[in-house]
């Protein structure tokens, strides 16, 4: 046995009739109230917003993937309107240089292409209203085709419009 427990069965009778002050125990409570406690509760408060607010996001961007996964109509705009952006940055980037020699021309296509990318919006506005209407995404599909055909026609006269002073070059001495 250990001292200090023999010691304490010896004298247990006299430890027993002294009771520490009312104030030792107010002073432990208000120790243990200013010191852990409160840094305790606010990383717990902390831990439930990131928990609330990583769970909402999670679920959000699940919600989304599920209604495209859900609705072949969306995944198929999607990927329809993946080709068709790459397909006109692929034609503008064509026509870019030779833009630069016709400003006249930069100002219109700019005016068509903003005109048709604010058809757009309005388009896509209505498709979030009502996903699955076949005409919405024939309209949007006709819109992206236009913008092509503009883009595509501007192309063709700008490779036209440069190919004209090589052959005047090209027959004068």
């Amino acid at each position: 046995m250990d001292r200090l427990e023999e010691f304490i069965r010896n004298n247990r009778d006299g430890l027993d009739k002294l009771d520490p002050p009312v104030n030792v125990w107010k002073n432990i409570r208000k120790s243990l109230q200013q010191g852990k406690f409160p840094v305790i509760k606010w990383l717990a408060a902390a831990a439930a917003l990131v928990i609330i607010l990583s769970s909402s996001v999670f679920l959000l961007k699940k919600g989304v993937r599920g209604r495209e996964l859900a609705d072949p109509h969306l995944l198929q705009l999607k990927e329809t309107e993946i080709y068709y952006n790459n397909l006109a940055n692929s034609l503008y980037k064509q026509a870019a240089p030779m833009l630069t020699g016709s400003p006249g021309m930069q100002k219109e296509l700019t005016a068509d292409i903003t005109c048709l990318d604010s058809i757009c919006t309005g388009i896509r506005k209505d498709l979030k209203d009502n996903v699955a209407n076949e005409e919405v995404i024939k309209a949007l599909i006709r819109n992206y085709r236009m913008k092509i055909q503009i883009l595509e026609e501007m192309l063709e006269i700008l490779n036209e419009d440069e190919n004209i002073p090589e052959k005047n070059k090209s027959h004068g001495l």
